[in-house]
């Protein structure tokens, strides 16, 4: 019995004991939980095979079953990578969208900023088109020519004179003593330039004095400021001929200096609102209110000789610009 008995073979298996791995057996060091090679491998061949076939008949029935079995199996795989890459795909007409968003809101602020500060300034320039308008008018009625100003400064109150500065001055064709008028009438008179600007001394500053003539009764007299401002800044009144009684609501007009310097003739001034009289002096006081608010000027008009050199556009005595 002894005889019979073989020895083991090396690398047979054993109950208990490690053996030789049975042929056409895998490595053991698989990664778990990824498909096999030889699966991946055979979904590739099959899609390759359905695009070329697929390719070749496009509407061949045959297939249909083939390419359903397909579209389910990598339906999901094509579906998950599309979630994966479009927002990456995204972000490149994410930064141009935003960037084109951003143009157009500030393009969209700054014309409503535009908007609205025509809207805040549209009474301004309707307001200055109306006296321009009026100024025109006035030359036309006066028989003058005018450089039309706007009135950029007033005086200071620590001089103790009312004057307001124009922007036009020598280049406009301006000079001292020229007659300056707005469109309701008198607003004083040149009192000194430079080539950009001018000072105006209202007819309404304690140191102005202007020959006057009563429109109703023709008399004339002298016209002199009661300096101050607002409902302080009137006229006084006095005639040649003391014995003359002027009435409530008499207008005055200039009476004109020799060579229309510095006032020019026929020019409205204001009204008479008051007549105080003493009867022991032996005079009277006539308050007159002039007709142009002060307070309030804006567009002047400088009265020149027809055909005057200016930088700026000069209203003729017909109304017309030259």
């Amino acid at each position: 019995m002894a005889l019979l008995e073989r020895a083991p073979r090396t690398g047979d298996p054993r109950p208990g004991r490690p053996g030789r791995r049975p042929l056409g057996s895998g490595p053991e060091d698989r990664t778990p939980g990824r498909p096999p090679r030889g699966l991946v491998a055979a979904l590739v061949l099959a899609c390759a095979t359905m695009m070329a076939l697929d390719a070749n008949d496009a509407t061949d029935p045959v297939l249909d079953p083939a390419r359903a079995v397909v579209g389910e199996v990598l339906g999901p795989a094509q579906a998950g990578a599309s979630a994966l890459v479009r927002p990456v795909a995204a972000v490149p007409e994410f930064f141009r969208s935003r960037s084109a968003l951003e143009e157009q809101i500030t393009a969209l602020e700054a014309e409503n900023a535009e908007l609205r500060t025509l809207e805040r300034t549209s009474d301004l320039d309707r307001n200055r088109l109306a006296e321009y308008e009026d100024l025109m008018t006035r030359a036309g009625s006066l028989g003058y020519a005018l450089v039309p100003a706007r009135v950029v400064g007033m005086g200071a109150a620590q001089d103790f004179s009312s004057t307001i500065t124009i922007d036009a001055g020598s280049d406009a064709g301006l000079s001292p003593d020229q007659t300056v008028v707005a469109p309701e009438g008198l607003v004083g008179r040149v009192l000194r330039v430079t080539r950009t600007t001018a000072t105006v001394l209202l007819i309404t500053d304690a140191d102005s004095t202007v020959g006057a003539r009563m429109g109703q009764s023709m008399e004339v007299g002298m016209l002199t400021g009661r300096g101050g401002a607002g409902e302080q800044a009137g006229l006084d009144l006095e005639l040649v001929d003391g014995g003359v009684r002027p009435r409530r609501g008499d207008d005055v007009v200039t009476w004109g200096s020799e060579g229309g310097a510095p006032y020019v003739a026929d020019i409205p001034v204001g009204r008479v609102t008051a007549v105080f009289t003493s009867l022991r002096d032996q005079t009277q006081r006539v308050e007159v209110e002039p007709f142009v608010d002060m307070t309030a000027l804006d567009i002047v008009g400088v009265v020149v000789p027809s055909g005057s050199t200016s930088d700026r556009a000069v209203i003729e005595p017909d109304g017309k610009l030259r």
